[in-house]
């Protein structure tokens, strides 16, 4: 099976920087946070947008998800899913760089890291390689945050439930108290 590939090197990059926050043009010196500000939780999954992508790529969003049908194959749905117009509204809310997507008739597509992987095996410009390198760190980092902060995580979570309780307690408590003091009303 011959692989189709797109080529990237040739495109002009700048025509897909965004204002005041280009992306450089030697992946090598690409920051991680820039990397990082990209992923996405959805579904419970971090993912990066088709269009994050395509600018980190420097290539059009069009000629990205043009490369991905054209290998269909290796992108299955838990590699890659189209967002619902719920999600990408609740996304363009989210972050006010996406603000064009709000415009946008389509719904743009979501890469897990296992998707973004396969990416590598069609896009084949030295970009592409430094870019999904740093990619990978990238979601390689973020596991390591979380699992080194989950003790952390699983504590707050714990002491945000018991102040709940203790709200509802309070209130519950302060719902006697008014009652007891309204004249006609029998006391508890």
């Amino acid at each position: 099976m011959k692989m189709k590939n797109i080529a990237l090197e040739n495109r002009p990059r700048e025509r897909f920087e965004r204002q005041g926050d280009s992306v450089l043009n030697n992946a090598e010196l690409l920051p991680a946070d820039s990397v990082i500000k990209r992923i996405h939780t959805i579904r419970k999954i971090q993912v990066m947008i088709d269009s994050d992508l395509a600018e980190l790529y420097c290539v059009p969003v069009k000629a990205l998800n043009q490369a991905v049908k054209r290998n269909k194959d290796r992108f299955p749905d838990d590699f890659m899913f189209r967002l619902t117009k719920s999600e990408k509204n609740e996304l363009v809310t989210k972050c006010d760089y996406l603000k064009n997507l709000k415009f946008s008739p389509n719904n743009p597509y979501a890469f897990t890291e296992q998707g973004i992987a396969a990416l590598s095996g069609i896009l084949k410009s030295k970009r592409a390689i430094n870019v999904n390198i740093k990619i990978m760190r990238a979601f390689v980092s973020m596991r390591k945050f979380i699992s080194k902060n989950a003790e952390i995580f699983y504590r707050l979570d714990s002491v945000e439930k018991r102040q709940i309780e203790f709200e509802i307690k309070t209130d519950k408590n302060f719902e006697k108290m008014f009652d007891a003091m309204e004249p006609g009303k029998p006391k508890q």
